[in-house]
């Protein structure tokens, strides 16, 4: 019998997985154009300018923005980030510590402060003065707002720290024990300071999420000599009945987490390239 004919090969090839990526890439593009383009002409942007950035309004939150807004929390998100540096240190050597009380002790703290919003730890400080009658937090409002954020923030701070801590090699410890440093003195002057160098960036991370916490201040009940930012901005944003305050407090945040949050990335790239 004789063969078959072959069929001819279709004179369309096939597409490479780069001509398709291609492709792809060109229909994204297309829809992103298309929903810009959409939202542009839908956005009434006359209404949006006089409700968001009206310059009246704006000229008003100067110079309280930065003279009592920002100072404030600026004042509230450095006590807190001490507070929270020396207390999560303690709570991660407690944690990696031989005896197993102080180890109890660091995971229900660390739990309990990780695992409860951080507003209601700031509601409870209000009630403070009426579970410990006679009690009151050191420093007034500042006091208050600074302990907030240290109890939160030591939480995670203490991961922070274990996890640099365990990652400094033990040889380190056993070459200082060589030398005659007892084991508590080897801890202070060889293991910490390796592992605070080790957990600069995350450190880093910890104190711009601090600086974001401070507006939970707002739920202490302060009054306007100690508003943070985002209280200064919604308390101007109810006189006017206008969100050009909380536009400008906004800014303000971004004008200081952007700076940090690349200062952080720099440093990463530093220890990545560094190990």
């Amino acid at each position: 019998m004789a063969d078959q004919p072959k069929t001819a090969e279709p004179a369309r090839a096939r597409l490479s997985p780069r001509k398709k990526r291609q492709i792809s890439r060109g229909v994204q593009y297309v829809i992103l154009v298309v929903a810009l383009v959409a939202l542009i002409l839908y956005a009434d942007w006359g209404k949006l300018a006089e409700s968001f950035a009206e310059p009246d309004v704006a000229r008003t939150t100067l110079p309280e923005l930065f003279t009592i807004a920002l100072r404030n929390t600026v004042i509230y998100t450095i006590g807190g980030f001490a507070l929270s540096f020396l207390l999560g240190l303690l709570l991660a050597l407690m944690r990696l510590s031989e005896v197993r009380p102080y180890r109890w002790i660091a995971i229900v703290y660390i739990e309990i402060f990780r695992g409860l919003p951080a507003l209601l730890i700031f509601l409870l400080i209000n009630y403070l003065p009426l579970a410990l009658p006679g009690f009151q937090v050191p420093f007034g409002t500042y006091g208050q707002g600074i302990l907030g954020l240290g109890m939160v923030g030591a939480a995670y701070q203490a991961e922070v720290f274990r996890a640099g801590l365990q990652a400094v090699p033990k040889g380190q410890t056993e070459a200082a024990r060589s030398l005659g440093m007892s084991a508590m003195r080897a801890q202070f002057t060889v293991v910490i300071p390796q592992a605070i160098r080790m957990v600069i960036p995350p450190t880093m991370n910890q104190f711009v999420a601090l600086l974001k916490d401070s507006s939970l201040v707002l739920f202490l009940g302060v009054s306007s000599q100690y508003v943070e930012l985002a209280k200064f901005g919604n308390d101007l944003a109810s006189t006017h009945s206008n969100a050009t305050p909380i536009m400008i407090t906004g800014l303000t945040y971004l004008i200081v987490t952007i700076p940090l949050g690349y200062l952080v990335t720099r440093l990463e790239g530093r220890k990545g390239r560094t190990i």
